[in-house]
């Protein structure tokens, strides 16, 4: 009882820190929300205190105290990016920073335009002699030139060999009778003798010998003309032959052989047809110097030639024109090979070997005569 009379002396305060701005509340609450009671020996419970009605709201306190600073939160989301600023005004220029280290080397720019060509530089000392390069491919054959003029008759040809007697030529035809000859000087007249006896008549004699006819020096005189007259064409032949021979400049002699050239380039049969209408053929060298020969002709126009050489007959069975074996070959290593199924002529090079080549192609003629 004594506990109960001190308790209901006091007034108890509450007061609540939740919040700064909240109030400070006074209540004098029953003493049973401080000290449980117990329940009376014979009595009911007491009622909870919650059902009482709620005070009226005491006056704003002061603020109280500011807390500690509490721990920095997490970033927030960007933002969106503002407007662009305006452009400032340029700042004075600065005074000239210290010379920097070099610097990495920059990519390698593209090539530029080739400049301008510069003047000529002083001639240069000769220089060394380089080694000797690889030998070449042999080069296509270039396109035919121009006809060239008809070159300067050259000196007369050495005299010829003395040629073959010429077959007997058949009996000619009865010449004509021939002119009387002239009649003899007379002789001296006689001494008259004196008149004899009339004698008888003879018997008639034997038939004499036919005297020689006038007919026989003429028939001679005809047969020293007909041989004057082959002999006449033989040198007319000759002469036609060297002077066609002339029409054709760069030639080259090897016994009694000469190889011509014009400088006309085509086909092989326009070859073979033009080195016979000149008198001769187109050139077939049966040796080494004559192949020589050829080559050196060859080389001067620095053009392929066609020879007078083919296997247009028989497949790998090469001959002359006129029809014989060849007896002389001088062929590149591989060659022939009829590449493609077409070369049945023969070309030679600059350096006198053989290749065998199509026929229509075009190449640089040579004839001997």
């Amino acid at each position: 009882m004594l506990l109960l009379s001190i308790l209901s002396a006091f007034t108890v305060v509450t007061i609540s820190i939740a919040n700064p701005t909240q109030v400070v509340q006074k209540s004098e609450p029953n003493i049973c929300t401080i000290v449980v009671c117990g329940p009376a020996q014979s009595g009911l419970p007491g009622r909870d205190g919650r059902d009482g009605k709620e005070g009226p709201k005491g006056e704003k306190g002061n603020p109280g105290l500011q807390g500690l600073k509490g721990s920095q939160g997490p970033p927030g989301k960007m933002g969106p990016a503002g407007p662009e600023g305006a452009k400032g005004s340029q700042g004075e220029k600065g005074s000239k920073g210290d010379v920097g280290g070099r610097g990495l080397q920059g990519v390698p720019g593209l090539k530029g335009d080739r400049g301008a060509g510069g003047p000529a530089g002083p001639k240069g000392d000769k220089g060394l002699s380089g080694e000797k390069g690889a030998k070449g491919e042999i080069g296509l054959p270039g396109t035919a030139g121009q006809q060239g003029l008809p070159g300067n008759p050259g000196s007369p040809g050495p005299k010829g060999d003395k040629g073959p007697v010429g077959e007997k030529g058949g009996k000619g035809d009865k010449g004509d009778r021939g002119l009387q000859g002239a009649t003899g000087s007379q002789g001296p007249t006689g001494r008259t003798g004196s008149s004899g006896p009339k004698g008888d008549k003879g018997s008639q004699g034997e038939k004499g010998t036919k005297g020689d006819s006038g007919l026989s020096e003429i028939n001679l005189l005809k047969t020293q003309v007909r041989t004057l007259e082959r002999k006449l064409d033989t040198l007319q032949n000759s002469f036609s032959k060297y002077k066609k021979v002339i029409m054709f400049p760069n030639g080259r002699i090897v016994g009694e052989k000469v190889f011509m050239t014009n400088g006309y380039e085509s086909n092989f049969e326009n070859l073979k047809q033009r080195c016979s209408q000149a008198g001769g053929q187109l050139a077939s060298p049966r040796n080494s110097a004559e192949n020589a020969a050829i080559q050196q002709i060859v080389a001067m126009h620095n053009k392929a030639a066609f020879l007078g050489i083919n296997d247009i007959q028989t497949e790998r069975q090469f001959q002359y024109l006129n029809g014989q074996a060849i007896t002389y070959s001088n062929w590149l290593p591989g060659e022939p090979n009829n590449d493609k199924g077409i070369e049945d002529c023969v070309e030679v090079f600059a350096h006198g070997k053989w290749n065998d080549k199509s026929c229509k192609e075009t190449r640089l003629i040579i004839c001997e005569f």
